[in-house]
């Protein structure tokens, strides 16, 4: 069980994403002020911190 798991969490799958010269200025300037290197790691937790803000707001409520 633990080892399908691990397997689960390996990153293999790629997506390839394309940025006009104004967005890749603002990012290389954010990443440049706030020392952060690792960019893919930056990337992912942002789109994956969007996600998981919509899906709790689409959460159904009962009131």
């Amino acid at each position: 069980m633990e080892q399908k798991k691990d397997i689960d969490l390996l990153r293999v799958n790629k997506k390839s994403i394309l940025f006009n010269n104004k967005e890749l200025k603002a990012i290389e300037t954010y990443c440049k002020k706030y020392r952060i290197n690792n960019r893919s790691k930056f990337m992912r937790e942002a789109v994956i911190t969007s996600i998981l803000r919509k899906y709790d707001e689409d959460y159904p409520t009962l009131f």
